[in-house]
């Protein structure tokens, strides 16, 4: 037997259950506060798309030419399975520590750690990257109002760069701590506002059209057994993990929503189906715009791929076009602040069940948030950041690669968790095989497969923006040194607080049901 089925309470192993939508006894969240609207744009908000788009477009138009809607459908059905799976376990155990808990629950303490472990440093990293990109477009934006270049360049200033990278992470501490109602405040007018100027881009842009010739709309720009290579397929999927990711957060939430069983899967669920219509809308708008050509406004013109909004704004919106850059920035502000929220409930219910230390479970009596939780996340974002810019000037284009592989690592591994966790109640209807075995096992699998590549891709000193230390390029050893790290400090939290590891804590707040 193992320590983990040893420390359960009599009757409970394997086939113990939850009863649907049941929750823990109370964390001290506030509970009820989001409704299904409140989730779905929190959603919206971690995913970024007007900051997402602006760097995504042009490498994929680079890859696959026109079938660029092809492509974002192929790249998002990975997500939706995988998405699928986090709803069924979120209506049988909603828990706002997600991927850890439900993959401690189905395969054991020491595999949930490290699942906990993937969720904290994917979001460390990609808080770093939202604010360094933050930096970039805020002395932008200055330097449009201004007139002058010479304050558009401050962002190139080490010393200033990660000085205001600092502040912009503890500003949106400060407002996450403040509590959920008023990050919801903050993100009502951020999300409304990139929304609006991104539409209106995508509207502007059918309108008219600078392509020479001209792009007509094509049916085939959906198929996608029409694009060359085996390896477009790969960029596509490889792109899906960047764009789509965030959407879990409406999970991390589920104790502060109103029908917390219910609710949070149909917004995670929601959400990506609503990006998948705006990435398609905007997609094809931009085609028929600037077409596919290497000259010009051309999407294969290398200038515009770095950052497509930022030329094309002005040709499709006219005197308009500093709002693109507004919606950039206030974008990336609003995912910077929205991710928070993820990092700070996953170690929240860590320290609840005692993985880590239990002050992580601290909660503010008047804000109701875990604010401990909350600001260690913001320090672990800060000094990453500053690390990373000093040991890289391509600091933005490696931590992106470097959080798509811990993303595709926990996705995959509570994927996986799904159909263990109902393994006993698969083959009780259709829709049980379908949503929670045959579906997360597809999109697990599929997002394993991405893992395993890019860890073999990155270790060559050539991959990413080709930073390397000792031969061994710069993606590949931060993902070493991550996983290294998680398993030091799993053995040493193993060592202080054993009865986590025994499966004890675990189940201190279970209830017995019906079969999962």
């Amino acid at each position: 037997m193992s320590e983990y089925e040893a420390g359960l309470s009599p009757g409970m192993g394997q086939a113990r259950t939850q009863e649907k939508g049941a929750s823990k006894a109370s964390k001290g969240l506030a509970s009820g506060r989001l409704g299904l609207l409140a989730s779905i744009v929190l959603g919206i908000s971690t995913i970024a798309p007007v900051y997402t788009l602006t760097g995504a477009l042009g490498p994929t138009v680079r890859e696959v030419g026109a079938h660029l809607p092809a492509v974002f459908i192929v790249g998002f059905l990975p997500m939706l399975l995988v998405a699928l799976g986090y709803r069924e376990l979120n209506s049988a155990e909603p828990d706002s520590g997600t991927s850890f808990t439900w993959s401690a629950r189905a395969f054991g303490p020491m595999i949930g750690w490290i699942g906990g472990w993937g969720l904290v440093t994917a979001t460390t990293i990609v808080l770093s990257n939202l604010a360094g990109v933050a930096v970039d477009f805020f002395y932008l934006f200055l330097g449009q109002i201004t007139g002058n270049h010479e304050v558009a360049a401050l962002a190139d200033n080490l010393l200033i760069n990660v000085v205001t990278c600092c502040v912009f992470i503890a500003m949106a501490v400060w407002i996450c701590c403040r509590g959920i109602t008023t990050t919801m405040t903050v993100q009502y007018g951020l999300v409304a506002l990139q929304l609006v100027v991104l539409i209106g881009f995508a509207m502007a842009a059918f309108g008219e059209s600078s392509a020479m010739p001209p792009l007509e709309f094509d049916f085939d720009w959906f198929n996608p057994f029409g694009v060359e290579s085996f390896s477009a397929f790969t960029a596509g999927l490889s792109l899906s993990i960047f764009i789509f990711w965030g959407w879990d957060v409406c999970l991390s939430i589920s104790e502060e929503s109103v029908g917390s069983g219910d609710t949070p899967g149909r917004a995670a669920t929601l959400t990506v189906l609503l990006i998948l219509g705006l990435y398609l809308v905007t997609a094809i708008a931009t085609l028929q715009f600037a077409g596919i050509s290497d000259v010009g406004l051309g999407l294969n013109n290398p200038r515009i791929q770095e950052n497509v909004f930022a030329h094309l704004a002005g040709p499709v919106m006219g005197p308009l076009a500093i709002l693109m850059s507004i919606a950039v920035l206030a974008s990336t502000a609003a995912s910077l602040q929205s991710t928070f929220v993820s990092p700070a409930r996953t170690l929240l219910a860590m320290g609840y069940y005692g993985a880590v230390p239990e002050r992580f479970a601290n909660i503010c009596p008047r804000s109701k948030t875990p604010r401990y939780a909350t600001i260690c996340a913001g320090v672990a974002a800060g000094v990453f950041y500053v690390t990373m810019r000093t040991l890289s000037e391509n600091v933005l284009a490696d931590t992106i690669t470097a959080l798509g592989m811990m993303i595709c690592f926990y996705y995959s591994l509570t994927a996986f968790a799904c159909v263990w966790y109902f393994r006993h109640s698969l083959f009780d209807s259709v829709r049980h095989f379908l949503m929670r075995g045959l579906c997360p096992l597809l999109g697990g699998g599929i997002l394993s497969v991405i893992f395993l590549q890019t860890a073999y891709d990155s270790a060559s000193p050539s991959f990413g923006s080709g930073s390397h230390v000792g031969g061994l390029g710069l993606v590949f050893v931060i993902a070493m040194i991550i996983t290294l790290l998680g398993l030091g400090l799993m053995m040493l939290s193993r060592l202080r607080a054993p009865a986590f590891f025994l499966g004890m804590t675990l189940q201190r707040h279970a209830t017995v049901s019906s079969r999962r």
